[in-house]
């Protein structure tokens, strides 16, 4: 158990270092404030929990089974994507010409809407659901219950990843006083809102 406890540890920290649409928003909503980083970081990590629970129940698998699901919820998370870029686009074009200080929190989402981004997010990412069917189970020891075992994986899983992009949030948070430079910051918004437009229309056109 203890080294299937360390396997898993392991390929979820791989997981959370491949960069992807959540690590993205984390870091852009880090920029805005620690706060909107962190609560980001909840609600991806709540929905990560969500489809272990749903891989445990079996339910993944209906939308592997139908092509048609599948596409659904694509389309879908691809407009969720294009939706995020095209909101920091338009964020970085309205600091334009505000001094250093302004609008740093003033754009900063409240935190129900970071907590609710970051949980759109994921909810929205059909291969988050497919990942999870596949990864989850092959760290259920042989003879342990399966059910209770996957929902307890799961939750280990979403707090490990809380840990870890709690770091993404709290090094944004140390440079600060850089990235507060209005300049800066635009430029920050003009790359993340670029590359999550980028990755909807990726999602929009895989087959």
């Amino acid at each position: 158990m203890p080294t299937t406890l360390i396997a898993f540890l392991g390929a979820c920290t791989l997981i959370a270092a491949s960069p992807g649409p959540s690590t993205v928003l984390i870091i852009k909503q880090s920029l805005h404030s620690r706060r909107s980083g962190f609560l980001t970081v909840l609600g991806n990590e709540t929905g990560v929990f969500v489809w272990g629970v749903i891989a445990a129940l079996g339910l993944t698998a209906l939308l592997t089974a139908s092509e048609i699901a599948y596409d659904v919820m694509r389309i879908g998370g691809a407009v969720v994507l294009v939706a995020f870029g095209v909101q920091a686009l338009r964020q970085a074009s309205r600091a334009r010409g505000t001094d250093e200080d302004s609008g740093w929190e003033s754009t900063g989402r409240t935190g129900w809407a970071a907590y609710r981004a970051g949980l759109l997010l994921n909810l929205a990412n059909p291969k988050a659901a497919v990942f999870a069917l596949s990864f989850l189970p092959q760290f259920v020891p042989e003879g342990a219950p399966h059910l209770p075992t996957m929902v307890g994986l799961a939750a280990l899983w979403a707090v490990y990843e809380i840990g870890y992009y709690g770091l993404y949030v709290w090094f944004v948070g140390r440079l600060r006083a850089v990235l507060s430079r209005a300049g800066v910051r635009r430029r920050l918004e003009q790359v993340s809102g670029g590359v999550l437009l980028l990755l909807g229309v990726r999602m929009a056109l895989e087959s």
